[in-house]
């Protein structure tokens, strides 16, 4: 279990880790992205719902 640990630890030390800006720009990418395809299905729901209602009256 400790070789394997040790062995865990020497490959992490070979990780090139991305930088805080790097970071935080990924971060709102993906925060954006998904308000975005929120707002979109979200529309979408909305929409078919009114459809819905309007045809089944």
């Amino acid at each position: 279990m400790f070789r394997f640990l040790g062995e865990v630890g020497e490959e992490l030390k070979k990780v090139t880790w991305p930088t805080k800006n790097h970071v935080k720009r990924l971060t709102v990418a993906v925060v954006a992205i998904s308000l975005i395809v929120g707002a979109y299905l979200g529309s979408l729901d909305f929409i078919f719902t009114k459809m819905l209602e309007f045809l089944i009256k």
